[in-house]
């Protein structure tokens, strides 16, 4: 009870400090910054994984295909490094994730000719993409906090697995920040559709926004083999015994989406987000797996760049992802007209 009445008075508290930062912003005593050229913001209104890496990916390739020069722009978080840095000029790949972040390190392996800057102030970190790289157009990856730089196009994600005990602030529940400033955005999606039936109460609250909403499904393109970066089909793993570990904001849905294969999932190691593996951590999810019988140790592409396990006596994949939009076309169009 002690614990219940401490994290309601901490939110009570930290609701009252988000309040007048935004009654800040809101009433110009702290300024906006604008960038000389476009920007996008895909982020979330809540604590955990809503898909907002693999949305940046899939609006750099979209993007790219529409003719554009990108840039993506992140605060690489828990990397070593403090400073504002380039990750990648879109051609030569960092060889450190420790140094930039992890999920930026994942983006400049994936995507090609795509400069990423990282930065605890995203107004620096667009000032030095600018500069070096002279993008038409900059993602921001997790930018819907931060009001500080203006954006042309505000897209929130929403896990469809978002109870209304989530709906409550941190420390007591997820939201950073009010439900109610989903209202800020241009665009709303809806994520992992296939994943998690959206409850009545989500749909509900994401309709009395009275925002365009989009509805994502993720699912799985393949398996990548650790160390050789060979592809395989997801058949390999098809009736094999698997032991999963992850370290993410949304443990549970890289779980469920494994459920939807015919593998036999024997056992799951969960980190926090971010979690930097240790040599002993891999040895231990090795040798629950193999007291499990499992024949391979499946992972997500974002832990697979974090791991150096030389001799591993099972083999080691990653599961890569494909998204997909309905109405597919409407977030297309958006960008049409935003870069119009």
């Amino acid at each position: 009870m002690n614990g219940v009445i401490i994290a309601t008075f901490l939110s009570f508290i930290y609701e009252n400090l988000v309040a007048i930062r935004n009654f800040f912003y809101e009433t110009k005593i702290l300024s906006t910054k604008s960038l000389n050229c476009k920007v996008i913001s895909i982020g979330n209104i809540t604590v955990g994984g809503s898909g907002k890496t693999p949305t940046v990916e899939y609006l750099s390739n979209l993007l790219q295909s529409k003719g554009h020069n990108v840039g993506i722009i992140s605060r690489g978080y828990k990397r070593k490094s403090k400073s504002t840095l380039v990750v990648t000029d879109g051609k030569k790949k960092p060889k450190s994730w420790e140094h930039v972040g992890d999920e930026p390190y994942l983006l400049a392996h994936k995507l090609e000719n795509v400069p990423i800057v990282v930065g605890v102030s995203r107004y620096k970190a667009g000032s030095m993409m600018i500069e070096k790289f002279q993008p038409d157009v900059i993602l921001i990856d997790d930018g819907f906090q931060h009001l500080s730089l203006h954006r042309d196009l505000d897209i929130v994600l929403v896990n469809s697995k978002d109870k209304r005990s989530d709906y409550k602030l941190i420390p007591s529940g997820k939201l950073r920040e009010p439900i109610s400033n989903v209202t800020r955005a241009d665009l709303i999606v809806i994520t992992k559709t296939n994943i998690h039936q959206p409850s009545n109460y989500l749909i509900n609250k994401i309709e009395s926004f009275n925002r365009p909403t989009i509805y994502n499904e993720i699912q799985i393109k393949d398996l990548l083999k650790y160390k050789s970066n060979e592809t395989n089909e997801l058949g390999k793993i098809t009736n094999k015994k698997v032991y999963l570990f992850s370290a993410l904001g949304d443990n549970e849905s890289f779980k469920k989406i494994m459920e939807n294969t015919h593998a036999e999932i024997v056992g799951h190691s969960k980190y926090l987000d971010h979690h930097r593996y240790t040599l002993d951590d891999l040895k231990n999810i090795e040798q629950k797996a193999i007291k499990c019988d499992a024949e391979f140790l499946i992972t997500t592409e974002k832990d697979l760049v974090k791991i150096n396990f030389q001799n591993s006596k099972i083999d080691i994949y990653a599961i890569r992802m494909k998204m997909f939009f309905d109405p597919e076309n409407l977030l297309s169009e958006y960008i049409d007209d935003l870069l119009s």
